[in-house]
């Protein structure tokens, strides 16, 4: 834990030295989200509710989606970027080095202009919640929480599966964005409303909906069930296989010779 931490201070310090290069990307990352907010308020001036769900119950579920890939990509940019550590030979450094591949990996990069994105998830968060008609009690706080901490943990688990097609192609696949930046922005939605195959697929294949749409039932009270509270924490399941198959293509690596 040291370690990264001293990896942490690294990343921040460098990506510090040009302050207004920082701010900027960061504010472009702003606006760049910020865009598919006004989409959402412009739907909304014009169809009152979607599914049942109104604009500050979508907003949560914008507003979680959004921190969750924030995080996640703002930590985990290693994997996001792994097709050039795996192109130009990078890679095979850290397979003598006496620390796991994927916690070198994992501190290899870290993005924090992305806290562009996270900052605007926060406000939507300031304005979605006392909006939202929910009453705040400790479990809807608690199921909030593990919408955003488990949610990243799986965008995460995305990353980690892309990083491990690569072993395989070299390059990045891009239809691996569908789930990850694809993910988050369907996610301003509640699932649910893209038809029930998805909700389906988006259940038990590639858990995304586990984070979102089922604790944002138990949030507005349409489900009592307390289950529905901890589908978030079912999710995490999904970070095994992602592992597994990532250690799979890593016995199947052979060096670019870069």
């Amino acid at each position: 834990m040291q370690l990264y931490i001293k990896f942490f201070a690294m990343h921040l310090k460098s990506q510090m030295q040009y302050k207004l290069s920082f701010f900027l990307t960061a504010l472009g990352q702003f606006f760049a989200s910020f865009t598919v907010l006004l989409g959402v308020y412009f739907m909304f001036s014009r169809f009152h509710e979607v599914e049942g769900f109104q604009f500050e119950h979508v907003l949560l579920c914008f507003a979680a989606v959004l921190m969750a890939y924030s995080i996640a990509e703002m930590f985990g940019r290693g994997f996001d970027q792994f097709p050039q550590m795996l192109g130009n030979g990078e890679f095979d450094r850290a397979l003598v080095r006496p620390r796991s591949v994927i916690f070198q990996v994992l501190a290899a990069k870290m993005d924090f202009t992305r806290f562009g994105r996270l900052f605007q998830a926060i406000l939507v968060f300031c304005y979605a919640i006392p909006n939202s008609g929910v009453i705040w009690t400790w479990d809807k706080v608690l199921a909030l929480l593990l919408m955003v901490v488990c949610g990243s943990l799986i965008f995460f688990a995305l990353f980690i599966v892309y990083a491990g097609f690569t072993f395989f192609t070299v390059e990045g696949l891009e239809f691996m964005n569908i789930f990850t930046d694809g993910g988050r922005e369907f996610g301003r939605y509640p699932f649910s409303i893209y038809g029930k195959r998805i909700l389906k697929f988006l259940t038990f294949v590639v858990p995304l909906a586990l984070f979102q749409y089922y604790p944002l039932l138990y949030l507005l009270d349409r489900e009592k069930n307390m289950l529905y509270m901890f589908t978030p924490v079912i999710g995490l399941l999904f970070i095994i296989p992602s592992c597994a198959f990532f250690r799979i293509g890593l016995r199947k690596y052979k060096s670019t010779g870069s």
